[in-house]
């Protein structure tokens, strides 16, 4: 299938490691130009290394005010004549721990990174994207059903599947689109090399990185015009409801 995603141009932002790298490298496989981005210049530098020709970075932290304006005009810098076509809004997850281990600063930092720097970047991206263009969001199989010991995750999630739901009602008029990818149990940095048990999973297995980079990919490329307002599990089956 072709994507058409040849001379456009993406922002992926957490896009130097896990499912954002994946997501660049799926994306640049088909000949679009990507901007990652990551709040340390040491994995910038090593993960533009990784995705070679194509692709282009810059460290600076979601949560800041700054970033959706510095991400859109350092990819118009670094990728003249190919325009950006959509935005894949990836971000750490908060800290771990049961909602009477975690305090109010713990959930004021996840608000501030998770929560409004996602929307935050939205917003922009709404406002500055043109018609055919895409946002996604990395979100969680708790979107729709609790995950021990990621409580803040728990409560944050939700609320930006339903932003998916919601923006997508106020851009689809102008043709641009919002997604959700929700990613069950991913072999990345986060879930390390521990045995994790797959019973509970149809396919008996962890995804990969590379896995979820290809859902995204197609989810952010024209190929995916018809698809809007949806949050699409990639999780082996894991994820019970419908």
């Amino acid at each position: 299938m072709d994507l058409s995603l040849a001379n456009s141009a993406y922002i992926v932002t957490g896009g130097t490691s896990g499912l954002g790298l994946a997501t660049a490298q799926a994306l640049i496989s088909e000949g679009a130009h990507v901007l990652v981005s990551s709040r340390s210049q040491e994995k910038v530098d090593a993960a533009v290394a990784e995705l070679g020709d194509g692709s282009h970075g810059i460290a600076l932290d979601n949560a800041s005010p700054e970033a959706p304006a510095t991400l859109f005009r350092t990819a118009a810098e670094a990728f003249p004549g190919s325009p950006v076509h959509g935005l894949m809004i990836s971000v750490g997850g908060p800290k771990k721990g049961r909602f009477f281990e975690t305090t109010e600063d713990d959930w004021r930092a996840a608000l501030d990174s998770v929560l409004l720097g996602t929307l935050r970047l939205a917003r922009y991206a709404g406002e500055h994207l043109g018609p055919g263009s895409a946002i996604g969001m990395v979100l969680s199989s708790s979107v729709w059903t609790p995950v021990p010991d990621i409580a803040i995750s728990n409560g944050l999630r939700p609320g930006l599947g339903m932003m998916v739901k919601t923006l997508s009602d106020e851009l689809g008029p102008r043709d641009i689109r919002v997604v959700g990818v929700a990613p069950g149990i991913i072999r990345t940095p986060r879930v390390g090399s521990a045995e994790v048990p797959t019973d509970h999973i149809p396919l008996r297995r962890l995804g990969t990185p590379e896995e979820f980079g290809r859902v995204a990919a197609f989810l952010l490329s024209p190929a995916a015009a018809y698809v809007t307002g949806s949050v699409i599990p990639v999780d082996g089956g894991m994820i019970r409801a419908l």
